[in-house]
């Protein structure tokens, strides 16, 4: 059976890490971005996909990017105390009324 175009490029990324297909599969997402929306008030939703990965240490999630950022014209790679300088922000909050993270 034919390999489809989605698994080889998942597959090309960052090839010398060993596992993490799901990362790999998002971060092929990432990098061919998603499509422009026009709402039906007008508005215009960017396509932008942004990918934040969080994980235990030893785990190649800086290795990952740091090769996505080499293969990306326009890519950009910022951690840790980078992080705060460009303005990113993340939070987890729980909602114990319908038992999910938001």
């Amino acid at each position: 059976e034919r390999e489809g175009v989605a698994s080889i490029i998942s597959r090309n990324i960052a090839p010398s890490i060993f596992g993490s297909e799901d990362i790999k599969r998002s971060i092929a997402c990432l990098l061919f971005g998603g499509s422009r929306k026009r709402m039906p008030d007008g508005l215009t939703r960017r396509g932008d996909i942004n990918l934040l990965l969080l994980g235990d240490p030893g785990t190649a999630k800086s290795q990952l990017l740091k090769f996505v950022e080499k293969c990306a014209p326009i890519g950009v790679y910022t951690s840790g105390k980078g992080s705060s300088a460009a303005g990113l922000t993340a939070s987890v909050m729980r909602d114990l009324q319908h038992a999910a993270l938001s």
